[in-house]
């Protein structure tokens, strides 16, 4: 055993320093610069940022428009999911009437850019009006009672939501799922200012999409997701349609199922009459319509 050393930092059991190491006052300017920006760095809030990547003439048969392709990202933290949706004018348009319907007073301030009865199709106009549009974003993203406003993810993922439901009715399960993780990226990175609910039918929608495709393991995986959100915010419309189809997915894994057995039934004995008796799939069908 090692005799107890004296040393003029203090008794160690192995003749080593017990100096836990350099003090504040004996850190150079440099070092002490360094430290507050990494303190910084770890306290940085996490900020949402959109940004127009680029603008493009759109024509079918006799309808022609612009498009905009909004990039969604969040600062703060690493975010390498790049995700992005197109949007036109009109969309812009719809969104912000909605929100000073909302909001009305709180935005008396936000002027978004005005529609143009001709020329809108030559490059320098369709160059200004993203421009525009890319500030005008940009105020709505630094602008809390928006980032809070229902309308905003309606705006960035409600089409994608309608088409990715379409394509599930239609049984093209695999397209419907492309579809629906665009949405999820976009609504985890608002989670931060939703509802913790927000992402719950999108992540049912992906469970039954697993499910059809055989991805047994995904299926179960994200059933799992949803049902925690489900289960905190008692959002019954879901429980039962998901702890049916968990019990599916884990016999069929060979997990252990008994806890979601009981839960389910003790669901369906407290709540007779109240509790859905359609499946997950059935449910998923019948939502934006």
């Amino acid at each position: 055993m090692a005799e107890p050393c004296w040393t003029s930092s203090g008794l160690t059991e192995t003749g080593r320093s017990s100096d836990p190491g350099p003090s504040c006052s004996s850190l150079t300017t440099k070092e002490l610069q360094q430290n507050l920006r990494a303190e910084k760095k770890k306290e940085r809030p996490i900020r949402l940022m959109m940004e127009i990547r680029e603008s493009k003439v759109i024509q079918h048969n006799l309808d022609k428009h612009v498009v905009y392709e909004i990039v969604v990202m969040r600062s703060g933290s690493f975010d390498s999911r790049c995700v992005s949706v197109q949007r036109r004018y009109s969309d812009f348009s719809r969104l912000h009437h909605r929100l000073l319907a909302e909001l009305g007073e709180e935005l008396e301030d936000l002027l978004l850019p005005r529609k143009l009865l001709t020329g809108n199709f030559s490059p320098e106009v369709i160059s200004e009006r993203r421009r525009a549009l890319q500030d005008y974003l940009a105020r709505l993203c630094s602008t809390r009672c928006v980032r809070r406003s229902a309308h905003f993810p309606a705006f960035l993922t409600q089409r994608e939501q309608r088409q990715a439901h379409a394509l599930l009715r239609a049984g093209q399960f695999r397209a419907a799922v492309d579809q629906l993780q665009v949405v999820l990226e976009i609504q985890e990175k608002l989670l931060p200012w939703q509802s913790p609910t927000l992402t719950v039918p999108t992540l049912c929608a992906l469970a039954v999409c697993h499910r059809d495709l055989e991805q047994t393991e995904q299926a179960f995986a994200t059933a799992q997701r949803a049902l925690v959100p489900v289960r905190r915010y008692g959002l019954k419309r879901y429980r039962a349609p998901l702890l049916d189809l968990l019990l599916d997915l884990g016999y069929e894994l060979g997990r252990p199922v008994a806890q979601i057995q009981e839960e389910l039934t003790v669901l369906r004995d407290t709540e007779r009459g109240e509790v859905s008796s359609r499946s997950l799939k059935e449910l998923m069908v019948q939502e934006f319509i």
